[in-house]
């Protein structure tokens, strides 16, 4: 059984799409064992509660400098014996601690299909507002491995949205969290609970059978 910690800092939607696709069977083989934010307020911790798993904040605002915080996320989560750490709209830098210990064992979601519209400052309504002004036509999300850069790990999943001529940057982001978002990173938790994702020479090899 692979548990994941799930981290984010908002209302938690990515988060309620993977406690979802757990109880529905859609992800196999997996468990939220802690959802963790660095925003005590966060809906997404509301969420985790609701189904009776542990969340916690651990926020830099608690620490007196960001190596502490960084030493204290990265030890809950190598305490708690954790195989996969989830990024579910998490808008903190991963300490480079964790990302050594984790080496292919940190997934994010990104709402482009990389590498349009990421890395550093492409974020929430950032990507969308970027991705109507340049006039795609198709855009989407990226479930990928976290590496030491900015978006830059091996991609995972990715899923085409089609743009709307109407479309604003809110109603956009919606489209791309129901048409994408939702479904690539329970997908991508599913195979990599189930053995089916390898990484080698830097891509990912995905084997369904």
């Amino acid at each position: 059984m692979l548990k994941l910690a799930v981290l984010v800092s908002g209302g938690g939607t990515n988060l309620q799409a993977i406690i979802d696709a757990i109880e529905n069977g859609t992800i196999t083989n997996a468990c939220i064992d802690v959802v963790i934010s660095n925003n005590a307020n966060a809906y997404a911790l509301e969420r985790a509660k609701t189904h009776g798993i542990d969340a916690r904040c651990i926020s830099p605002k608690q620490y007196e400098t960001r190596d502490a915080f960084n030493d204290a996320l990265t030890q809950t989560i190598i305490e708690r014996n954790i195989d996969l750490v989830v990024l579910a709209g998490y808008l903190v830098i991963i300490p480079p601690q964790l990302i050594a210990a984790y080496k292919n064992r940190i997934i994010n979601i990104h709402p482009s299909l990389i590498p349009s519209f990421c890395g550093t400052g492409f974020y929430g309504l950032k990507v969308h507002e970027e991705a109507l002004k340049r006039g795609v036509k198709v855009t989407g999300a990226t479930c990928h491995f976290v590496d030491e850069g900015t978006d830059t790990g091996p991609i995972i999943l990715q899923k085409a949205v089609e743009v709307l001529a109407d479309d604003t940057a809110k109603s956009l982001q919606q489209r791309v969290m129901e048409q994408a978002e939702w479904l690539i990173m329970p997908r991508a938790i599913d195979l990599i609970a189930n053995g089916k994702v390898r990484v080698e020479d830097g891509k990912v090899q995905i084997c369904e059978s």
